[in-house]
């Protein structure tokens, strides 16, 4: 068994500073969550779309991306999402840097996102993970999330794109303090 090395992690609020470094982080990472599933064109487009520099700094002024991870001052994650009117929390985006992967950070962005939406009231949590995403599902298994419903559409060219919309009830106890 591998044994998993941990960094000195800093989790901060992401401000416009950190929107090439998030907008890297989130291309990257959803690519790979996707790569095997949809054609380069589809992601090519998304990307453009989503994870733009002028889109994700908008999105971060407008509070969709709430926290960064930091080591030795380098953007290493990112996650962010929002408190609907039913008190949901749902967790938008949410990504690690892969040379920064299995070292606690995605534990640590995810504890400060949650302690932050239980204060605002949220008393459970939803995300949606591309089905076949061999991080993500796995990741959020262990931190208590169940399947809920699977969601699939279609692109404009046909592709099928297929996701599991996972919950979980908070409050939990936060583990990495």
């Amino acid at each position: 068994m591998q044994e998993v090395m941990k960094v000195d992690v800093s989790i901060i609020k992401a401000n416009s500073e950190h929107t090439e470094d998030i907008s890297r982080i989130c291309a990257n990472g959803w690519k790979q969550t996707v790569k095997d599933f949809l054609s380069e064109e589809y992601q090519k487009e998304t990307v453009a779309f989503w994870y733009n520099h002028k889109r994700v700094e908008a999105d971060i002024l407008a509070g969709a991306y709430t926290h960064v991870a930091l080591v030795d001052g380098k953007v290493v994650g990112t996650i962010g999402g929002v408190i609907n009117e039913a008190k949901e929390s749902l967790i938008y985006v949410f990504y690690v840097d892969e040379k920064y992967r299995c070292k606690g950070i995605g534990g640590k962005l995810l504890d400060v996102f949650t302690e932050n939406h239980l204060k605002l009231g949220a008393t459970i949590q939803l995300v949606s993970v591309h089905e076949g995403n061999d991080l993500g599902i796995p990741f959020y298994e262990s931190k208590g999330f169940q399947i809920k419903e699977q969601n699939t559409k279609y692109t404009k060219k046909g592709e099928r794109v297929s996701t599991f919309r996972y919950w979980r009830n908070i409050p939990i106890k936060i583990k990495s303090k």
